[in-house]
């Protein structure tokens, strides 16, 4: 067996390998554990964090779609205090990095919880800015360029762990926000988060999810994140995170070779607990089998 090198870097924080888990797939780990060892993977992503509770929408919020399904769960959360009297002593338990996922609806909620993960042995913090801002009547951080560099900024002022900027594919051209987190100070950019989309029952005749809108992901998003991710990978310095629609190691290569440095798995989760461990496996005979010794060579490989 030839010796192969799957570790990667993000903004100084070394993972073993690429493979890591969307945030909102996972929860924070715990019920996955018993599926999944923990320790194989490259980082943990834990769902969205807020600085109070967030009840989420009302249901109906998750359906089924040809290539993937639809969610408007809402960003349902316990708040920061739950979390970190929680979800953070479980995960201390685990050799892997650990990756927070922050949600907020005003600049002011990101950065109390960003303040209060700054003494937590916690790695990189995500910054979810799909999120709407309140403030500014509903669109979200992430749909104007103006706003992702203002809030990138704000959040990097008091931050202690590297920033990760989570990037809304719902906008007209994504190398403009992946170019205004850059100039923020993003150390990493993470991407695709989930396209708008909706359902309609034919037979009872109205919206398959209450919110009448959901977040659209799995296979059927894969084509259209990978251009994302190789046209951000061109446009921007720092390390790319990419996800959607990834549910094999083919899948998850694509996106290395597109430019990205690591990868999320997401929806594959809840039909397959162990796709993650399937994709380390995957990538690692990948390179076994074409002599790659170190994956870092993949990344950004197809110009």
């Amino acid at each position: 067996m030839r010796k192969i090198n799957t570790e990667v870097n993000l903004a100084g924080v070394k993972l073993k390998n690429p493979v890591m888990v969307a945030s909102g797939t996972f929860g924070s780990g715990e019920e996955y554990s018993e599926f999944v060892d923990l320790n194989r993977l490259g980082a943990v992503v834990t769902k969205g964090v807020a600085n109070v509770p967030w009840p989420g929408n009302p249901t109906p919020r998750v359906a089924e779609t040809c290539g993937g399904m639809l969610n408007a769960i809402g960003l349902q959360n316990p708040g920061i205090d739950v979390f970190v009297q929680r979800d953070i002593p479980f995960l201390q338990q685990f050799d892997t990095v650990k990756i927070v996922n922050v949600c907020g609806r005003t600049e002011e909620d990101y950065l109390e919880v960003v303040e209060r993960l700054g003494d937590q042995p916690v790695d990189l913090l995500e910054i979810n800015i799909s999120c709407p801002n309140v403030k500014e009547g509903g669109i979200a951080f992430g749909q104007d360029p103006k706003a992702v560099e203002a809030i990138t900024k704000a959040v990097k002022a008091k931050a202690k762990q590297p920033v990760i900027m989570k990037l809304s594919p719902n906008v007209t051209d994504i190398t403009v926000m992946a170019k205004a987190a850059e100039a923020g100070g993003a150390d990493v950019l993470s991407m695709i988060n989930t396209l708008t989309g909706m359902k309609i029952d034919v037979n009872r005749r109205t919206f398959a999810l209450a919110n009448k809108t959901g977040g659209l992901s799995g296979p059927a998003v894969k084509p259209v994140a990978v251009r994302m991710v190789y046209q951000a990978a061109r446009a921007v310095k720092i390390p790319i995170i990419g996800m959607g629609g990834i549910a094999t190691a083919e899948d998850a290569l694509e996106f290395i070779l597109a430019g990205a440095s690591a990868v999320s798995v997401g929806t594959a989760n809840f039909y397959n607990p162990c796709a993650t461990v399937e994709i380390i496996e995957g990538i690692e005979e990948y390179m076994q089998k074409n002599e790659i010794p170190r994956l870092t060579d993949l990344v950004g490989a197809v110009r």
